[in-house]
């Protein structure tokens, strides 16, 4: 895989303050982050916007708008993705939300998330920011989100532009569905892929299940097959690592992302 279209998720090293992440980044030579809203807030929007520009970073994506399915779901979606374009990033990753006492089965959850991304699509569009639908492994879909398959996020995606919504290919949680190959090529077809995250899957899985993403070429998924699937299906863009992993987590951060630089050149 190209170097130059690697992409680390800052989910990958949180042990990393955002200045030591991006310092990492330009030491190893790292082209792109992916940022989470959590800690860019916390150091400062305009103040990260300007780190990560002054380093010559790409902002490959900002994770993550989405929980449609609870209150006051607009207002912070449409504070998402201002921050996403003081950032520098086009792409809004979503992680669409689960079952609620006024959603409480998968089909009214699912309607309440087309509803939400209606209402919120043309506003990311007037300010250049696309909406990636991120489908979720089912294991989520309770309580985290109700969209679980690529055909189900494109069954949203395709009620609007592609120039303002399209999905997420995230390995970890679409390397066991048969029918994802052709929804991938369905979706490059349409220029829909506007995010491609990569991560392991390794068992056994951890108590709550959040933190089981293993680095790459440690589980079960063939992570190349992955990548030349989506390169045929058209999408040339940035490679996001994102890993969530209590081992990785506890060690220094600086190795993991030399680390996670080096397995993914060699998968």
């Amino acid at each position: 895989m190209n170097p130059d279209r690697f992409s680390i998720n800052q989910m990958t090293v949180k042990q990393l303050a955002l200045p030591e992440l991006v310092a990492a980044c330009v030491r190893l030579g790292v082209p792109g982050v992916g940022l989470w809203r959590e800690p860019v807030r916390e150091y400062g929007v305009e103040a990260a916007a300007a780190l990560v520009r002054d380093a010559g970073l790409a902002v490959t994506t900002l994770c993550r708008g989405g929980f449609f399915t609870t209150d006051g779901w607009e207002e912070e979606n449409r504070a998402a993705i201002d921050e996403a374009v003081t950032l520098g990033t086009d792409t809004l990753v979503l992680v669409s939300g689960g079952l609620t006492p006024a959603c409480p089965d998968l089909p009214s959850a699912r309607a309440r998330i087309a509803e939400a991304i209606g209402a919120l699509a043309p506003y990311a569009g007037e300010r250049g920011v696309r909406l990636a639908i991120e489908p979720l492994h089912p294991m989520y879909a309770a309580d985290r989100c109700a969209v679980s398959t690529l055909d189900q996020a494109l069954e949203i995606a395709e009620r609007f532009p592609a120039g303002q919504v399209g999905v997420t290919v995230d390995t970890y949680h679409l390397w066991w569905d048969d029918r994802a190959p052709a929804a991938v090529a369905r979706a490059g077809a349409a220029g829909r892929i506007h995010s491609y995250q990569v991560a392991d899957w390794t068992t056994p899985l951890p108590a709550g299940v959040l933190t089981g993403r293993g680095q790459l070429g440690t589980g079960a998924i063939d992570l190349r097959a992955w990548s030349d699937l989506v390169e045929k299906a058209g999408y040339t863009g940035p490679v996001e690592v994102e890993l969530f992993n209590d081992d990785l987590w506890a060690r220094d951060g600086e190795q993991v992302l030399e680390e996670t630089l080096t397995a993914f050149l060699a998968v």
